[in-house]
């Protein structure tokens, strides 16, 4: 099995802190360190039975042709997505060799525009979530049924994917962490976390790679290394309102924030965490497993 890390959509622009980046500043003298474009942090995994299987999408490529149209304008305006073809990652499957047709499985965080704009690129993929995700796009009685709906572009659920809820492992923790739900049908050992606060079903996506420690796919349960690596936990002002205005419970999306710093405190030699959009966990992490993938 090998996994990718894969940049499916860079974004507007974010500087790095001074505070977060002491070395960055004692360097840089009176210029200001460079910004660098926000990301959409998606992996691809290679397995041995089950062809690829996609953590996340990113934007896709209609999203890239009719961005106002798919995505929204309101939230292109706001993103600056850049709308690189070649950061889709149809195109990234392809440029390592592989058919679109060789996706079978997409696993995801959650159901918002910029971790779903791939699925209409892989049509005949089966694309598992949390139920509790699954639930809040299907059924009407549920919590939060509206947003959550709204939220799921109707351009990226027009081809009707094949949306699967993954299964609650009832007597399953992982790490302390309760409500784990196993993928139906991949064969590697892929789980998917509860992190709530973020999406009515958020949840984390865990996989376990070849030299058997987890990678934990945290979506957007937070924005920025520093709300993990520094106490107090520092986030960055602009990733700040993006999270408060998402946010389906606060309370929830700090307590998770708060598991997660303790997860990596206590365990960081069997679990690596990163989140969705932070570009210097991505950069870090590309360039730790040799990918040369946008």
């Amino acid at each position: 099995m090998r996994i990718h890390h894969l940049n499916c959509g860079s974004l507007r622009k974010i500087p790095p802190l001074r505070e977060d980046s002491p070395a960055c500043a004692a360097h840089a003298g009176d210029h200001e360190p460079a910004a660098v474009p926000a990301v959409c942090h998606c992996l691809l995994i290679e397995t041995d039975s089950d062809g690829l299987v996609l953590v996340d999408t990113g934007l896709g490529t209609a999203d890239l042709q009719h961005p106002d149209r798919s995505l929204g304008a309101d939230w292109v305006a706001y993103a600056q997505p850049a709308l690189d073809p070649g950061e889709s990652a149809l195109r990234q499957v392809v440029r390592l060799g592989y058919a679109p047709q060789d996706v079978r499985h997409i696993v995801l965080t959650h159901l918002h525009r910029d971790h779903t704009g791939g699925l209409p690129d892989f049509p005949h993929a089966r694309v598992h979530v949390h139920p509790d995700e699954y639930r809040a796009v299907t059924d009407p009685t549920a919590a939060h049924h509206r947003h959550s709906l709204d939220l799921f572009m109707p351009a990226h659920r027009a081809h009707s994917p094949l949306l699967v809820p993954a299964r609650v492992e009832e007597r399953m923790e992982w790490f302390g962490f309760s409500g784990v739900a196993r993928p139906q049908g991949p064969a590697c050992e892929l789980l998917l976390v509860p992190l709530p606060g973020h999406s009515a079903g958020h949840a984390g996506v865990a996989v376990r790679d070849g030299d058997g420690r987890w990678l934990l796919h945290a979506g957007d349960a937070y924005m920025y290394h520093g709300e993990l690596e520094h106490t107090p936990p520092l986030p960055h002002p602009v990733f700040e309102p993006v999270q408060q205005g998402a946010q389906t419970d606060a309370a929830a999306r700090v307590a998770t924030r708060d598991r997660l710093r303790a997860l990596r405190r206590d365990h960081p030699d069997e679990v690596t965490v990163f989140s969705a959009h932070d570009p210097w966990e991505f950069a870090r992490l590309a360039a730790f497993t040799g990918c040369g993938c946008r």
